[in-house]
Order: C-alpha cells, then sequence, then structure tokens
C-alpha cells in the first residue's frame, strides 16, 4: 500500500465514523483512482464498496445502487467474495430502506454465505444482525435476539467495534420491547461507552435516541429530553433527516406525557412531515402518536383523521409477508379507534342530560342484531364504532334545545333533525376503513319513506342504518326522556309492533327474537337513572 493510498483510507474511515458521507465518498473517490493508477485491485475493490455504502448514508440511493451492484459483479469476478459480500450486504440494506423486506432478506442471506465463503467474520455478524433487525419488524423476537447473539460473537471475533456498537443497540431495542427495562439499559450504557470511545458519533446518536426511548419507558422525562436532544443534534448537524424524525417522534412523546400538549403537536407534525416522504412505518406510528395528543386536546374529529391515517398506513404495510405483526398493530389501533369514539360518544351525551349511556347501550343492541344478521369480524368492529358515533352531529345543537322539557317547535325539531346531516358533515374528513358515514346520517330514515333527512325508503337505506334505527328506538323508548318517563320494556316493544312498517321487515323480525336478550339491559337502565 502506498503511503497516499493508507492517508486516504485512515481519513476516510475517520470521516465516515463523523457521518460526513459526502465528504468521505469523495475521499475514496481518490482511493479509487490512486488504486487504478497503482493497478492495486484490492484498493480499486476496497473503495468502490465503501463509496456505495457512504452514498446510500448521503441519501444518494441510485448512486449506491450502482455503485454496490458494480462492486458486487467486480468483486465476484475476481473471486473476491468477501468484497462481493458487503456489496450484497449493503443492496440489502437499500432494499430495507425501500420497504423491501423480501429483497433485503434475500441479499442479506446471499451476503451471509459470501461471508462464510471468504471466512469473514465481521461480514458474517453484520448480516447475522441485519436479519435480527427483519426478524424484530416481523415480531419474532426469538429469532431476532438468537440472530443478534449470534452476530456479537461474529463481531467480538473480528474485533469490530462498530460492528459491535450497532448489536448492542439493536438488543437493548429488542429488550425494550419486551419491557426489560434493566437489561436494555446495559446494552445501551455498553453501546455509548464504545461509541464515544472511537468517536463514532453516529452511532452514539443512535444510541442517545433509544436511551430517550428508554427514559420515557422509566417515566424519567428529563432525563429522556436530554438524550433526544444529543442525538438530534447530532443527526442535524449531519442532515440525517430519517434519523431526526425519529428523535422529533420520541419528543412528541416526552412533551405529550409532560402536559406539554402544544409542543408535542409541533414535534409530531414535523416527525410527520419528514417520513411521509422517506418512511411510511415511522408515519404510522407517528400519526398513532398525534392522535393520542389530538384526543387529549379535544380535538376529537383530528384525532380520528390521525388514526385513520396511520390504519392505513399500517394496512398498506400488511401486503408485505415480512411484516406479520402488522396485524397485531391494526388490532391495536383499532382498539384505540374504539376507545376514541366512544369518550367521543360519551361527551355528547354530557350535554343531553337524558341520554347518558345511550351510545353504549344503542351499540351494544345494534352489534348484537347486525351479529344474528351476518355480521362478523372487523365490519362488526367498525359497525360498533359507527353506532357508537350516531349522534356525533348533537354536538352541535344547542343544549337547551336538547334538553328542552316540552315539545319542540317546528324550528328546534328542524334543527334537532339536522343532527345527521350535521355529524355526516363532521365525518366527511375521516375516510374510515369502513364505511360509517351512512348510519350517522340515514339512522333516521324510516322503511315506509316517512323519515329523515333524505326520505329513503325500503332498500334505499343503507343496511347498517336499519339495522342501527331499530337499537336507537328501543333505548330511546326505554330510558327517561326530557317530556317523559321511561317505558318498560314491553310497553316499548308493543309501541314499536304498532309501528312496525317503519323498519325492516327481516330486521325487525330478528329484533323480535332476540327481545328477551334486551329486556334486561333496557330495565336496568330505567332503574340507574331514577
Amino acid at each position: 500500500m502506498t503511503p497516499e493510498i493508507a492517508d486516504l483510507l485512515e481519513r476516510a474511515t475517520a470521516l465516515e465514523r463523523a457521518g460526513q458521507w459526502t465528504e468521505a465518498a469523495r475521499t475514496l473517490n481518490l482511493v479509487y483512482e490512486a488504486g487504478v493508477r497503482a493497478r492495486s485491485i484490492e484498493h480499486v475493490l476496497e473503495s468502490m464498496v465503501r463509496m456505495g455504502h457512504c452514498h446510500r448514508g448521503a441519501g444518494a440511493r441510485e448512486l449506491s445502487d450502482d455503485m454496490l451492484q458494480f462492486a458486487m459483479a467486480l468483486g465476484g469476478a475476481h473471486n473476491r467474495p468477501d468484497i462481493e459480500g458487503r456489496a450484497a450486504n449493503g443492496l440489502g440494506m437499500l432494499a430495507q430502506d425501500g420497504g423491501d423486506l423480501v429483497e433485503a432478506a434475500r441479499m442479506y442471506r446471499v451476503a451471509h454465505e459470501l461471508g462464510d465463503r471468504a471466512d469473514d467474520p465481521e461480514l458474517m455478524g453484520e448480516t447475522e444482525q441485519n436479519l435480527g433487525i427483519l426478524a424484530a419488524i416481523r415480531g419474532e423476537l426469538d429469532e431476532a435476539r438468537r440472530r443478534y447473539r449470534s452476530a456479537l460473537g461474529f463481531l467480538e471475533r473480528a474485533q469490530s467495534i462498530r460492528g459491535r456498537i450497532s448489536c448492542l443497540n439493536n438488543l437493548a431495542l429488542l429488550h425494550l420491547t419486551l419491557g426489560e427495562l434493566p437489561e436494555s439499559s446495559g446494552y445501551l450504557d455498553a453501546a455509548l461507552a464504545l461509541s464515544l470511545e472511537v468517536g463514532d458519533i453516529v452511532r452514539a446518536g443512535g444510541v442517545q435516541i433509544n436511551r430517550a426511548e428508554l427514559f420515557v419507558a422509566r417515566g424519567e422525562l428529563d432525563r429522556a429530553r436530554e438524550a433526544c436532544d444529543e442525538g438530534f443534534e447530532i443527526f442535524s448537524r449531519l442532515g440525517d433527516e430519517p434519523r431526526q424524525a425519529e428523535a422529533l417522534k420520541i419528543y412528541g412523546i416526552i412533551y405529550r406525557e409532560s402536559g406539554k400538549l402544544h409542543l408535542a403537536t409541533i414535534h409530531l407534525q414535523q416527525a410527520i412531515d419528514i417520513t411521509r416522504r422517506t418512511n411510511p412505518l415511522l408515519e404510522a406510528q407517528a400519526q398513532r402518536e398525534m392522535s393520542r395528543v389530538l384526543r387529549l386536546q379535544g380535538h376529537n374529529r383530528q384525532a380520528l383523521e390521525a388514526l385513520n391515517r396511520s390504519h392505513a398506513l399500517f394496512t398498506a404495510l400488511q401486503a408485505s409477508p415480512d411484516l406479520a405483526d402488522i396485524d397485531e398493530r391494526i388490532e391495536d389501533l383499532e382498539a384505540d379507534f374504539l376507545s376514541l369514539v366512544r369518550f367521543w360518544g360519551e361527551s355528547i351525551e354530557a350535554k343531553d342530560h337524558y341520554t347518558m349511556g345511550h351510545c353504549a347501550r344503542v351499540a351494544d343492541y345494534a352489534c348484537r342484531l347486525a351479529e344474528r344478521a351476518g355480521l362478523g369480524g372487523r365490519e362488526l368492529v367498525w359497525f360498533r364504532m359507527g353506532a357508537f358515533l350516531h349522534d356525533v352531529g348533537k354536538t352541535e345543537v344547542p343544549e337547551e334545545i336538547l334538553n328542552k322539557p316540552g315539545r319542540l317547535t317546528d324550528e328546534e325539531r328542524a334543527l334537532m333533525e339536522r343532527h345527521t346531516v350535521i355529524g355526516d358533515e363532521m365525518l366527511a374528513p375521516v375516510e374510515f376503513p369502513w364505511d360509517i358515514r351512512p348510519m350517522v346520517r340515514s339512522h333516521h330514515e324510516r322503511w315506509d319513506g316517512r323519515g329523515y333527512p333524505d326520505g329513503l325508503a325500503g332498500e334505499e337505506i343503507p343496511h347498517s342504518a336499519r339495522i342501527l334505527r331499530i337499537a336507537d328506538v328501543f333505548d330511546a323508548l326505554t330510558t327517561a326522556r326530557s317530556y317523559r318517563r321511561p317505558l318498560s320494556p314491553d310497553e316499548a316493544l308493543e309501541i314499536m309492533v304498532e309501528d312496525e312498517r317503519s323498519f325492516d321487515p327481516e330486521l325487525f323480525s330478528l329484533f323480535l327474537d332476540m327481545f328477551h336478550e334486551f329486556a334486561p339491559t333496557a330495565r336496568g337502565a330505567a332503574l340507574s337513572a331514577l
């Protein structure tokens, strides 16, 4: 090795550790040129594969891909499985960055086999670690743990400090996911010490962001903010937007937990703005956190919009076979949806002194009837949400009208009946995964065409709204109103039978069969109101 090449390689290594990827790539290009002049294929290959990784770090994905593809081909042509494998590993990382986890796994396995052929423990450790990351994304935590520990063994054998830092970091995240906080803390402390020892600020920044997550989990919010500040400062200086977004998401959580909701909103929105361009998984997580902040601020509709965006992103990611835990994440999101719409329903009832518990009872009656009518699975989950939100438009009706003890005037009745249209308009910006709005708009339509707001008749009325109307009428009759006492279930049934032409005949027949199931709940509601 010539003194010129040795000096350039040393300078490139220092720039890589500092995260100065563009400058590192320029320096490695000088190594490439010096290697060509010296006819040193070893340095030509070394510079090419490292330039490929540096271009990835700088965000130049196409240039990185071209360089790594060329390095892989040239490494194969010169029987250098170590170079070929390092290039394949880089191509796997590019695929993972772009969300193609199937291709990422394939390239990591190719790189691992090449590392084994070259007897290159560092390459085998890096690929084992990357396969562990994919296992963690899939929710296969035992497999991830096995891969990480195997990787650590290879990297210790290779005396690769940078590789060990990354592996310790990933083990820490795994234990954090499992709720094993002392173990996570130990790995992070070790990773940070090594990062500082070798002056690797890129890895130090990543460790600090993960320490912030750990401190949030421990409820140590001041320490969490300090760690997040360290990581964010590093990645801001390096212009690394994806890692900045991770820090911004954590800032949002810290400020939410601190009660500083305005600051939480600002930081989460910044994270969303960045990840919308780069990282759908992180955007989905940030949108979910944003929904929680908006809910605390009382912005229920905007909270639903954020939850819906998160749900849509996770559902899109569900198409990838490598994201097997997405179903679980979607179920968690649906629980958030249901909690939010229940909360919103209760806020509606707070205005109307005579409808406490109405939304919950109507949802219960309607879901049992819907299930008997053939709805099931996720359809039933979203149907329940529509039932909770059916009176959301009443939030815009004056309380003096909602609670008026006597008969409403024609003008007051017209305003009250507008709640179905208002509710539909309120939910218009929220693109629910299941169509809830027809339940909100049409639950006062009658089978005989004499309902409101659109005068629909028969099967023109959405099926979900027909189910909901039966439940809504039964609960309205069996609970107290400002102008009358609650009717007994039998009295309510008699009135509904007299007006049976207003109901879908098939659904009303099911209701009659199920009446004995509903009556005890209605009696309990009447007694609790006394």
